[in-house]
């Protein structure tokens, strides 16, 4: 059997995934197909490190240490051909707690802020509780696949706008952004004097035929306006362990971003099990990575195969990298929440609302297809069933 076949019982694990289904769905009678974990063990050597750590038995203060620091700047060269410092470097529980720092460093309450949407709920979260401007700058969708509105970005950029938090890869609608993309983007923020704020958590995990850039590893004059924020939690299932980095090669705007976490209590260290679980990561999780994508892959084409073929009201959106699949039903028509609960009720799949990221998701689903091939076959069977019982209800 192969690894990642293997189907592991998470429940009572205090999983949010798996033990909270009452609590999201209010219901105990679905298949968790959502927040943006795994369903499969982190690389053995992940494992190993961490045990051997815990057999030690003492939990002191733990400090970030060279060879820690060397294993994410290796990782991000080899990985992104990016040749990063190890002073560019700011840690923290997550990527959201560093936007939230970025944010409070460089903007002031009233300034407006721009995302693409549909985008990463939290973004939102944090734009409205700093008491930010929300601004969109929403993606063209057509024939299942999203491109940037250009010109609109440039509006709104014009009107004033302080920051701009991209997400790349896009989340939740799969996009690996191409170097004219990103270049584009970022001279305009730079026309417009608008800080970057760049989401790159999902970095690790594109398709093949396609590549990740960091869009601050472009020029000179774009890492000086932009803030990358990177971990190793999407790519090797850590995110409980709550590890990730900042990286900021403007000195004048690392102090700043330094200064925001000091004024919060975080003074640039992590717990010891996260600094474990990286630095085994980083150093020996490759080819654990290259067998995980192509899994992944597999289980997206998979799903887009299987709905063409039984439920083609459901489009699946083309998807060049994550493990989540972004599903535009419309032709089920549903408002948001009938559509909501007819996966619970019907499909009996517990998966992310498309209205959670925005409107313009309010006739989508995100399905999470990192697990076991046989999760994904009954999820699939579940919705396709739920849709043809649909179907000749309507016809």
């Amino acid at each position: 059997m192969s690894f990642f076949e293997e189907v592991h019982d998470r429940k009572q694990t205090k999983s949010v995934k798996w033990d909270m289904l009452q609590m999201r769905f209010q219901s105990e009678d679905v298949l968790p197909m959502w927040v943006a974990d795994m369903d499969f063990k982190a690389p053995d050597a992940v494992n190993q490190a961490l045990i051997k750590r815990a057999e030690h038995g003492i939990y002191g203060y733990t400090v970030i240490d060279e060879d820690v620091t060397s294993s994410v700047t290796d990782w991000v060269k080899n990985r992104h051909g990016w040749d990063i410092q190890s002073e560019w470097l700011n840690y923290s529980p997550g990527v959201i707690n560093t936007l939230h720092m970025a944010l409070q460093a460089f903007t002031e309450p009233g300034d407006k802020i721009m995302i693409q949407t549909p985008v990463y709920t939290p973004f939102y979260n944090i734009i409205n509780v700093l008491d930010r401007e929300l601004v969109k700058n929403p993606l063209i969708h057509q024939d299942d696949y999203y491109t940037i509105d250009f010109e609109d970005m440039e509006n709104k950029l014009a009107s004033g706008v302080k920051a701009f938090i991209l997400c790349s890869p896009h989340n939740p609608v799969g996009r690996v952004w191409t170097e004219k993309e990103l270049r584009k983007m970022a001279d305009l923020c730079l026309q417009y004097d608008a800080m970057i704020f760049s989401d790159e958590i999902h970095a690790d995990l594109v398709f093949q035929g396609h590549k990740h850039l960091p869009i601050a590893s472009l020029s000179t004059e774009i890492a000086d306006k932009t803030i990358t924020c990177m971990a190793p939690s999407k790519t090797f299932n850590l995110a409980g362990l709550q590890a990730s980095y900042a990286i900021t090669p403007n000195e004048e705007n690392k102090e700043k971003l330094t200064n925001a976490f000091l004024r919060q209590g975080f003074n640039n260290s992590l717990n010891g099990m996260a600094v474990t679980a990286m630095e085994a990561a980083y150093r020996h999780g490759q080819p654990w990575l290259e067998d995980l994508l192509e899994v992944i892959q597999s289980h997206t084409e998979y799903i887009k195969e299987m709905f063409a073929a039984h439920a083609p009201e459901l489009k699946v959106t083309k998807s060049e990298g994550t493990y989540l699949v972004w599903v535009d039903c419309s032709e089920l028509n549903m408002d948001k929440k009938e559509l909501n609960r007819f996966m619970i009720d019907k499909g009996r799949v517990g998966l992310n609302p498309g209205q959670d990221y925005g409107v313009e998701g309010d006739a989508f689903m995100r399905i999470n297809v990192a697990c076991p091939r046989t999760t994904i076959e009954e999820g699939v069977k579940r919705i396709i069933h739920a849709v043809e019982v649909w179907r000749e209800s309507n016809n």
